[in-house]
């Protein structure tokens, strides 16, 4: 250390000196303060990105629902321990109406033009599949009454859930929902699906493929049209657009079967592919995904796909116990006559109970039901 000369003593630094460091103390504090700051910030944004734009898959936090948070009942659950549904896993499987790739999208807010049940047979892996008709006139698991697929716009999955066990006295625990993006990539992913398209169905499908395009994020320039009729291989937008039709004989009914029809045809593709290549699928499809199955979970059913067969599809409600009528406010809507009944024939068609009774939440909403529609009925 530097000495005062001719003290013998160290030199004492000056009040200045002493400030300076002071200052620089605090700049850096400050400095660290900041950093720290903007790291808590990346932090931030890197978690809740997902939740907001389509990169990266969203899972939903559902470690805190119980059954009756999702409508399931007490004689459901009983059912579902020992009885006629023990030893079944019910999926709900969502397509939602937005033309973005956004994963909010996914959330809340658009309406599930698809909705779907897979029930599967946990010894055999057999599967059935049911479309549940958008247009149905149901109680949305909020005591209140409208066509079905609103409720996951009014609350999303978790609403739409309860929906379906709430009216149908299901035990559905777990759902995945999915963009228009979702089922255009996985579907390019395989390399396409066969698909038999009927001359009535290519205008439509082409012209579809143009909302397709935009919410896929691509140029309608590089828009494939279909020319041709008869079995042949669709890329993804293709193959969405196919699923969107409505205008043919038929109406949503036949789109329902589209619906189904792609989706066997997935699985047929998929069964066909090794663990590395739906593994990478996976990854892409995940991106444009909501789902309350946790990740290991679900990668481990996509590897298990040649354990699948669906062995029987249909529409709910059945096609010899329904009606259509215009409700007034609430539109063209298909109403189930009776809930009641179909609940009966739902649960042989799913899990051969020939012997169900449905639940007394059931029998009420069919009476609201029947009461609000008498009248309106198309005879």
């Amino acid at each position: 250390m530097a000495s005062n000369p001719g003290s013998g003593r160290p030199a004492k630094k000056s009040k200045n000196s002493s400030a300076r460091t002071r200052r620089k103390m605090v700049v850096f504090v400050i400095e660290v303060i900041i950093i720290l700051g903007m790291i808590g910030v990346l932090w931030y944004v890197m978690k809740h990105t997902q939740t907001t734009d389509d990169e990266g898959p969203i899972y939903a936090d559902v470690a805190d629902l119980s059954p009756s948070d999702i409508g399931i009942s007490e004689s459901v659950l009983r059912n579902a321990d020992g009885g006629a549904m023990d030893g079944y896993t019910n999926i709900a499987l969502f397509g939602v109406d937005a033309l973005s790739s956004k994963g909010s999208d996914l959330l809340k807010g658009y309406r599930s033009d698809t909705i779907m049940i897979a029930s599967i047979n946990n010894a055999t892996g057999e599967v059935t599949l049911v479309s549940v008709y958008r247009d149905t006139f149901l109680n949305l698991g909020n005591d209140s009454y409208n066509k079905c697929n609103a409720a996951y716009a009014k609350g999303g999955a978790t609403q739409a859930v309860t929906m379906l066990n709430a009216n149908l006295d299901l035990n559905i625990t777990n759902w995945i929902t999915v963009s228009y993006k979702a089922l255009a990539t996985v579907i390019d992913d395989l390399g396409g699906i066969m698909i038999d398209v009927e001359s009535n169905e290519i205008d439509h499908l082409n012209n579809y493929q143009i909302a397709v395009a935009q919410a896929i994020g691509i140029p309608e320039d590089s828009i494939t049209p279909v020319r041709e009729t008869g079995y042949q291989l669709l890329n993804g937008m293709q193959a969405a657009a196919y699923c969107r039709i409505r205008y043919t004989d038929g109406n949503d009914f036949k789109r329902t079967e589209r619906q189904r029809e792609v989706l066997e045809a997935i699985l047929a593709e998929a069964q066909t592919r090794d663990a590395a290549t739906l593994t990478g699928i996976f990854t892409d499809v995940m991106n444009y995904t909501y789902t309350s199955f946790d990740e290991k979970t679900l990668l481990d059913m996509v590897l298990n796909v040649k354990g699948y067969t669906i062995v029987r599809d249909g529409g709910f409600p059945s096609m010899d116990m329904m009606a259509g009528a215009n409700l007034k406010a609430y539109g063209d809507c298909v109403v189930p006559t009776t809930l009641e009944d179909n609940v009966i024939w739902l649960h042989e068609y799913l899990f051969d109970d020939r012997n169900y009774v449905p639940s007394d939440q059931v029998k009420a909403f069919s009476m609201y039901i029947e009461t609000e529609t008498e009248n309106y009925i198309r005879k």
